[in-house]
C-alpha cells in the first residue's frame, strides 16, 4: 500500500498520550495487556473484560511476534479508531490526520489493510535531531552527515550508512562497538549493510529491544522504526550514572525511614522524579508526581534550575544566575520560552521546545531532566558511612549481560535491577514462553497485587516458576526454591537466568538444524571442523580452552565463516600483552556483530575465558555458519 504521509498537530492526540503516560508509569512506551481496561477508562471509553480480552489477542495475532502481550501508543490510537463506528472512525481519522507534530503514515505495518497507522512525533524528531548534532558535532566520520536539518527529513536518510547509528551508540554507552570494525570509506551497499547489522547487534548488547527491527528498515529510513530506536539509544546514555552505584550522592535520597535497599530498587526514572521532588522541597514548591500534567507550567523547571544553577561557592565555580523574571508571564508558551532560556545558561536546553513542556510531552520532559541532572546533580554524598557499602558495588559484567539480553528481547517491564525486578517472577514467564517452555498464564498472578498478603503473590508466581523449570524445562535447579527468586538470592537467580539464556541460544541453533537437538560438544565439533576446512591453525578443546583468552579461534572463525570481514593487520597473532589480547576480544566481537551475530558477550568474558559467555558466542557464530549454508 502506499504511504499517506500528513503532518497534524499535537493538542487533538494529548489526551489519548496523557491517558497512555498515566498507566505506562515507567515510560516504556508500552502497556501491557492486563493494563489495557485500565487505558481505556482513562481514555473515557470503558469497555468490559471480554472485549478488551478479545482486543488483544487481535493485536497479538497480527503483530505481536514473541506474544507479550505489549501495546504502544501507535496501536492504542489504531485501536480507539476501530471501536468508533465507521463514520465516527472517519471523522475521527480525520481529525489525527490534521495534527501539526504527529506524522501519520499509512500502509506501513502487518495490519495496515485494518485500517491502523504508524505514526510518529515531529517533536521527537526535531529533538533527537538536536541531540545528535551536539554530541557527534567534533567526530571527523561524521562531517559528511552533520549538523542535520532538524525541520526536514535528513534525520533518516543519515542514519541510513550505519554510521552514525554506530556512533550514537558509543556516546551512549562507550566501548561498545570497537571503530576498527566500522566501515567508512569507499561505502558499497554490502559494507552499509555490515554497518546496519552492526549498529543493531550492538544496540541489541546493550538492552535495545530490535526485534522487530531489520537493516533494510534502517536503510529505507522508516520514520518509527528508526526514532524507536533511536530513543532507546540516548535512554541508554541518559541513565547510565542515574544508578545509585554509579553515583553515591543519590543516596541524599533516601526518605525518613527508608533503607538503602529500598532506595536501590527504584527505576532511573523514579529516581529522577525522586530527585526533582527533592530540590523542589528545599525550594519549598510542591512536588510533582509525573513529567506530563505537572510539568506544564513550567514553574517547577524555575524552581529546579535555581536549585541546581552553581552558587559561584568555589573558586573555580562561576554563579549563575537564574532570572525568575518570566515566572509570572501569564501565557503558558512564552513563561516555558523564558524558562528555557535559562536552561540554556546551564547549556541544558536540550530536548524539548515550549510547545513540548506546554503539552506534557512525558518522553521529551523525562530526557531534558535527566541531562539536567547529568549536567548539575546539585547532591552531596551524605558523610554517614553507616550504609551497607556491599550494596553499592553495581552490577557484575554478567548480571548487564542478562540483563541486556532480556531487554533486548522486549521483555515488559524493563529490567532495570536484574534481582528485584524478577521478584514476582513474571519477566521468568515471559521468557519462559519466548524459550517454548509452556506457561498457565491462568496460575500467573498478575499486578496489582494486594498491600496485604501481595508478596505472597510474588512467591506463588516464583514457585510457580522454579516448578516450570524443573518439570517442563528440565533444567538443574537443585536446592533452588521460590523464595530465593523472590528475595533476589544471586547465585541462585543467576543458575536460572543463565540456563534460559542457554535454552534460547541453543533453540537457534536447533531451528536452522532442522529440529536437531544441539549441545556443547556439537557446538565445538563445529567450530573445529569449521577451522580445519578453512585451514586455520586454531582449534578449541572446549569453552574453557586458554587460547580464547587470545581471541584467535574467534577470529579465525568469523573469517571461515565471512572471508574478508576481518582485516589482518588490525589482528595481534604473537607476544600478547593483557592490551593486546583485549584489543583482540573488543574487534573479534563487533566484527562478529557486523557480520549478522546477535552476541551479547563483553570483551573481557574471551580475555578471562568466562565459559558460559564463550559458550554464546561460538554458538552464535554457528548459527550464523548454518543460516549461511541454508
Amino acid at each position: 500500500m502506499e504511504n499517506n504521509i500528513t503532518t497534524i498537530s499535537r493538542e487533538e492526540l494529548e489526551e489519548l498520550r496523557e491517558a497512555f503516560s498515566k498507566i505506562d508509569i515507567d515510560n516504556s512506551g508500552y502497556v501491557s495487556d492486563y493494563e489495557l481496561q485500565d487505558l481505556f477508562k482513562e481514555a473515557s471509553l470503558p469497555l468490559p473484560g471480554y472485549k478488551v480480552r478479545e482486543i488483544v489477542e487481535k493485536i497479538i495475532a497480527v503483530t505481536d511476534s514473541n506474544k507479550d502481550g505489549r501495546i504502544n501508543f501507535e496501536e492504542f490510537v489504531s485501536i480507539i479508531q476501530e471501536l468508533k463506528s465507521k463514520d465516527v472512525s472517519k471523522s475521527f481519522r480525520k481529525s489525527i490526520n490534521k495534527k501539526q507534530g504527529i506524522t501519520a503514515i499509512g500502509g506501513t505495518s502487518a495490519i495496515s489493510s485494518e485500517g491502523t497507522q504508524h505514526s510518529y512525533s515531529e517533536e521527537e524528531k526535531v529533538a533527537f535531531v538536536n541531540w545528535i548534532n551536539k554530541a557527534l558535532q567534533d567526530d571527523p566520520d561524521c562531517k559528511h552527515l552533520l549538523p542535520m536539518n532538524p525541520s526536514d527529513a535528513s534525520l533518516f536518510k543519515s542514519l541510513a550508512d550505519g554510521i552514525l547509528l554506530c556512533k550514537m551508540i558509543n556516546f551512549s554507552q562507550p566501548d561498545t562497538i570497537d571503530e576498527r570494525a566500522i566501515n567508512k570509506k569507499k561505502l558499497t551497499p554490502f559494507t552499509i549493510s555490515e554497518n546496519l547489522n552492526l549498529a543493531l547487534n550492538s544496540a541489541s548488547a546493550i538492552g535495545c529491544t530490535v526485534v522487530n527491527i531489520g537493516s533494510q528498515d534502517l536503510q529505507e529510513g522508516k520514520p518509527h522504526l528508526v526514532l524507536g530506536l533511536l530513543w532507546q539509544i540516548i535512554k541508554v546514555g541518559l541513565f547510565a550514572d542515574i544508578e545509585i552505584s554509579r553515583n553515591e550522592a543519590l543516596i541524599t535520597l533516601l526518605n525518613e525511614g527508608e533503607e538503602l535497599d529500598q532506595l536501590m530498587k527504584l527505576s532511573p526514572e523514579e529516581l529522577l522524579l525522586r530527585w526533582m521532588n527533592y530540590h523542589l522541597a528545599n525550594a519549598g514548591w510542591q512536588k510533582i508526581s509525573n513529567f506530563s500534567q505537572d510539568i506544564k507550567d513550567s514553574r517547577a523547571y524555575y524552581h529546579l534550575l535555581n536549585q541546581i544553577a552553581p552558587k559561584g561557592d568555589d573558586l573555580d565555580e562561576l554563579h549563575i544566575k537564574i532570572d525568575f523574571s518570566g515566572f509570572h508571564d501569564k501565557n503558558d508558551l512564552r513563561r516555558a520560552e523564558y524558562m528555557l532560556q535559562q536552561a540554556d545558561k546551564l547549556g541544558c536546553r536540550q530536548f524539548v521546545t515550549p510547545a513540548d513542556v506546554v503539552a506534557g510531552n512525558p518522553k521529551l520532559n523525562l530526557a531534558f531532566v535527566a541531562n539536567l541532572f547529568n549536567t548539575y546533580p546539585a547532591l552531596h554524598k551524605p558523610d554517614n558511612s553507616s550504609y551497607d557499602l556491599n550494596l553499592l558495588e553495581g552490577e557484575s559484567n554478567e548480571e548487564r549481560t542478562f540483563r541486556n539480553w532480556m531487554n533486548s528481547l522486549g521483555i515488559n517491564p524493563y529490567v532495570n535491577h536484574l534481582y528485584s525486578d524478577l521478584s514476582d517472577a513474571l519477566i521468568i514467564f515471559q521468557l519462559y514462553d519466548m524459550t517454548r517452555v509452556p506457561v498457565d498464564w491462568n496460575h500467573v498472578n498478575k499486578p496489582p497485587y494486594p498491600l496485604l498478603g501481595g508478596n505472597m503473590k510474588k512467591i506463588e508466581n516464583c514457585n510457580y516458576a522454579v516448578e516450570l523449570g524443573k518439570t517442563k524445562a528440565k533444567f538443574s535447579l537443585v536446592g533452588i526454591a521460590g523464595h530465593d527468586l523472590n528475595e533476589g538470592n544471586p547465585t541462585l537467580t543467576l543458575a536460572l537466568v543463565w540456563q534460559l539464556m542457554r535454552r534460547y541460544t541453543l533453540n537457534v541453533l536447533s531451528d536452522l538444524g532442522e529440529g536437531e537437538k544441539v549441545n556443547d560438544e556439537i557446538i565445538i565439533k563445529w567450530v573445529n571442523q569449521t577451522l580445519a576446512k578453512a585451514n586455520k591453525k586454531t582449534s578449541i578443546i572446549s569453552f574453557k580452552d586458554k587460547s580464547i583468552s587470545t581471541s584467535l579461534p574467534v577470529l579465525d572463525l568469523i573469517d571461515a565463516i565471512a572471508p574478508k570481514a576481518v582485516r589482518p593487520e588490525m589482528v595481534k597473532r604473537e607476544d600478547l600483552s593483557y592490551q593486546d589480547k583485549l584489543n583482540n576480544a573488543k574487534y573479534a566481537i563487533s566484527v562478529a556483530r557486523k557480520i549478522g551475530a546477535r552476541i551479547y558477550a563483553l570483551p573481557d568474558d574471551l580475555v578471562e575465558v568466562k565459559p558460559k559467555m564463550v559458550m554464546t558466542v561460538f554458538a552464535c557464530l554457528m548459527g550464523r555458519g548454518l543460516n549461511k549454508i541454508k
